[in-house]
């Protein structure tokens, strides 16, 4: 798409006539459209788009629709159908009543090109500068840092099957880039077949403490024996470096040992800490956070808020992190980003995680849902057809 950056429309006096007639009061959305005027101007938005190419939606009239969009936490369906039938949604936006809106697909394109070109942040500017404007914001004000939830895309996993389904999609992304490689290989045998041609979620684990320790150092053998086969000189030189194998390596130093005695599981406090220990093969990013015995796989979102007397409170600055992250670690980070905006704070409160404040909201990003209404990081299985049937088995002793 390309974009030729146009002045946002004036109000239609129909649609005006309209809307006063419907909304007599006011509401949120039209009091922002009288109050502020175009909140955001499309050539914001310029470097995300192609100069040559189908014309787009204005992106400064997408922006004005992500902001109501989360105000009343609607979906990208729902905001799209409220483009194409709320009266108040087409004063805001400068529509005719008649306007057929867009197509929902294109709100989360939207996001995708802000984010491919680090133009995110052009949102929230946006509106503090119209805040500051009206006197709404003022710099050497006082503020305050505190942090929620974001739990990961992913469906949490213990610690043995998340070895086993690291196992799995290593074997799945080899079973894409060298498929003949895996099939021939010495190391794979027909055991794997019932072992990682389903999802580690998807079967029981052994029930006794015992068993479940046999079979994890089983799985952790027969990921150094995959490791062994891919250092072998004979194996193709591209396949060592997949993601998925790269994370097999790092995920086995973290849960494994390997000596004279064998494979062995590692015990809790011989692993990695927390901010640095990997918990899921789904999105090697999230960590493990904990805060006043709550526990949760994923990030924090840090949120910077005026607190001055007198005045709304304003969201200023925001930050993603590890869930590990305290407040207090982004203190510097923070003021030097509200400094470069003109927003310098003369007094800042940065919660603890013996002190925490009003922030208590949990996002959940989630694509398809599970058992216990939890995210699955869905992936179609190709090892079933690379490894060899169950009933040629040339699996090893106790395997």
């Amino acid at each position: 798409m390309s974009m030729r950056p146009l002045p946002a429309p004036a109000v239609p006096e129909s649609m005006a006539r309209v809307a006063r007639a419907a909304f007599p009061r006011g509401c949120l959305a039209m009091r922002i459209r009288d109050e502020f005027g175009a909140v955001f101007e499309s050539e914001r938005f310029v470097a995300a788009f192609a100069p040559r190419g189908g014309p787009s939606v204005s992106p400064g009239m997408l922006a004005l629709v992500s902001v109501l969009q989360y105000a009343e936490r609607l979906t990208d369906r729902q905001a799209a159908d409220a483009v194409r039938g709320r009266i108040d949604w087409k004063y805001t936006l400068g529509l005719q009543l008649a306007d057929p809106g867009f197509d929902f697909s294109v709100l989360s394109e939207f996001r995708d090109r802000l984010i491919a070109h680090g133009l995110e942040q052009q949102i929230l500017d946006a509106i503090l500068a119209q805040c500051s404007k009206r006197g709404l914001l003022r710099a050497g004000g006082r503020a305050r840092t505190d942090s929620t939830h974001v739990i990961a895309c992913i469906r949490d996993l213990n610690r043995l099957e998340f070895v086993t389904e690291t196992m799995r999609c290593a074997l799945e992304a080899l079973a894409v880039a060298a498929p003949a490689w895996l099939a021939g290989t010495d190391a794979v045998n027909a055991d794997w077949l019932a072992r990682y041609r389903r999802r580690a979620d998807s079967y029981r684990p052994p029930k006794g403490e015992a068993e479940r320790t046999a079979f994890a150092e089983n799985v952790g053998g027969d990921g150094y024996e995959l490791l062994d086969s891919l250092d072998d000189p004979t194996a193709p030189a591209h396949i060592a470096g997949l993601e998925a194998v790269v994370l097999l390596r790092t995920v086995w130093a973290q849960e494994y040992q390997r000596d004279a005695r064998g494979v062995r599981w590692r015990g809790h406090k011989q692993r990695p800490p927390g901010a640095a220990r990997i918990v899921s093969p789904h999105d090697v990013d999230a960590r493990c956070g904990v805060t006043r015995g709550s526990a949760w796989d994923g990030y924090k979102t840090h949120l910077t808020e005026s607190c001055d007397d007198g005045l709304p409170h304003l969201i200023t600055c925001t930050a993603t992190t590890p869930a590990t992250t305290d407040d207090h670690q982004l203190t510097a980070a923070v003021h030097d980003a509200l400094t470069e905006r003109g927003l310098p704070s003369t007094t800042w409160t940065a919660a603890t995680p013996a002190r925490r404040s009003s922030f208590r909201l949990v996002h959940w990003a989630s694509r398809s849902s599970g058992r216990s209404g939890r995210p699955v990081a869905d992936r179609p299985c190709r090892v079933a057809a690379t490894l060899p049937p169950t009933s040629a088995s040339t699996g090893r002793p106790g395997r």
